[in-house]
């Protein structure tokens, strides 16, 4: 009667931690599968879904063996719709049938213009890099980038440098012609590669973090701002750092709006670009999103010193007209 006695409060108490984590996994989970992109609070939180989604497949798995059926069967269902969102970007996807002018770009966010110069010029040369997106490019970080030999490997450039994270640029192998930047809070440069029979245009793109204290309006409006494909113009390419992963609704309108992103097509989707150190669990901010008609064929990631982000590097194929 007395082991009867001690077992009551243990199984109450653990029926009462179970019930809150399944709480917090179902809060975590409603965000992502309404598509709440709330306060900055809710969109960090999404930014965490795959982490939320392993979390919650161990918590309904404790919840079955420990006999709580309704916990643990709600807590795997839910898991279960999440998992069949997230680990799709572990698997390459079927390459569609393309030929053309092969493309490597590779994007770095410098912070604040920080990164090691000669490192950034080292990789861009080792992985022959035909464009190179820059963000939070500073003035003193364009005259590193020229001491380390830059303009030999990518001579031309349109590069809009200001202080702090408001700068970006792109320098690339062949001419650029630049274009007029959409309206957004930090400055987004935007150009026209010349390439052998057909052009292709980029965004150096660097959106708001949505974690600052004014609130999130702000990097929805830059996330919306972005350019959408245009099936009459040339083969667009959004390159940098979204601030935002493929689990926010700002994210996943570009990608119902033609462009699919590079590290997902080849089965990189999961590989965290942010932060490069630190205590934040890592995640996926800084994407390449390409035409849909474009063929992706590889991506990775770079760790570069001197920067809180990882470089990312893709090759894609712009099909000939």
């Amino acid at each position: 009667m007395a082991d009867l006695e001690v077992r009551r409060p243990r199984r109450k108490v653990v029926t009462f931690l179970l019930v809150l984590a399944t709480v917090a996994f179902c809060a975590a989970a409603g965000l992502r599968l309404l598509g709440i992109d709330g306060t900055r609070h809710m969109v960090a939180l999404t930014a965490l879904t795959p982490y939320s989604t392993a979390a919650g497949v161990l918590l309904g798995a404790v919840a079955l063996l420990v006999r709580r059926w309704a916990l643990g069967t709600v807590t795997l269902l839910l898991s279960l719709v999440l998992v069949s969102a997230v680990a799709p970007r572990a698997f390459p996807d079927a390459r569609p049938i393309g030929v053309g002018q092969d493309v490597r770009v590779m994007s770095v966010n410098l912070e604040y213009g920080r990164a090691d110069a000669a490192a950034v010029v080292a990789a861009a040369r080792a992985n022959q890099v035909d464009v190179l997106a820059l963000q939070e490019l500073t003035p003193g970080a364009v005259d590193a980038l020229d001491r380390a030999g830059l303009a030999d490997v990518l001579p031309h450039r349109v590069f809009l440098p200001d202080s702090g994270a408001a700068g970006s640029g792109l320098a690339a192998r062949r001419p650029l012609s630049s274009r007029a930047s959409a309206p957004s809070t930090f400055r987004q440069a935007r150009a026209l590669v010349d390439l052998p029979g057909e052009d292709l245009e980029l965004v150096s793109v660097h959106t708001l973090a949505p974690t600052v204290p004014g609130g999130t309006e702000p990097w929805q409006r830059d996330l919306a701002g972005l350019p959408k494909r245009d099936l009459n113009g040339p083969m667009r390419v959004l390159v940098g750092d979204f601030n935002a992963t493929m689990d926010h609704v700002g994210l996943r309108r570009l990608l119902n709006q033609g462009y699919v992103d590079a590290a997902d097509q080849v089965g990189e989707g999961l590989n965290p670009t942010w932060p490069s150190r630190g205590y934040w669990p890592p995640v996926v901010l800084d994407h390449v999103l390409v035409d849909n008609r474009c063929p992706v064929d590889a991506f990775r990631v770079l760790d570069l010193p001197g920067t809180d982000h990882r470089g990312i590097l893709t090759r894609f194929v712009v099909p000939a007209s």
